[in-house]
């Protein structure tokens, strides 16, 4: 128990960390596949560029990013005398984070259809959904500043 609590700050830096990168990547790749649909109409030598681009920001910096975040996030919550269970604001976050995850793993079924000249959404669908991580992390950002 001591150690958890000596490790607590570390882990809870590494945790803002990783959820920085994967946030960056969840705002930036709708972006890509905005322009992927938009460009690939225009320019079909393209599109390897758009796939190579979206498979490493992927691959290299989110789910990485994303496992981390998970990782650290979770040694946080169970380290005993840290989260309040009575209150709202853990489930909150928690089902906020699942649902950030969720749209992480849509985001590669997105791409898995691109790799395959199978996407069916517009510019326009891939930039409302570019809005979801925005919702997400202010209910996120405000459930664990006002606790409550």
């Amino acid at each position: 128990m001591d150690l958890m609590f000596t490790l607590y700050p570390y882990a809870k830096a590494l945790h803002i960390m990783a959820v920085l990168s994967w946030m960056a990547g969840l705002f930036y790749l709708p972006r890509l596949y905005v322009y992927h649909v938009e460009q690939a109409e225009k320019v079909r030598e393209i599109i390897p560029i758009f796939l190579t681009m979206e498979d490493k920001l992927l691959r290299l910096i989110m789910r990485p990013a994303m496992i981390v975040t998970w990782v650290a996030g979770l040694f946080m919550v169970l380290t005993p005398g840290i989260v309040d269970w009575s209150y709202v604001w853990p489930w909150t976050k928690g089902a906020s984070v699942i649902a950030m995850t969720v749209f992480h793993h849509w985001l590669l079924i997105r791409h898995k259809a691109f790799s395959r000249d199978q996407n069916t959404l517009s510019g326009r669908q891939y930039r409302l959904m570019n809005e979801v991580p925005t919702l997400l992390m202010v209910v996120i950002i405000v459930s664990v500043v006002f606790k409550f």
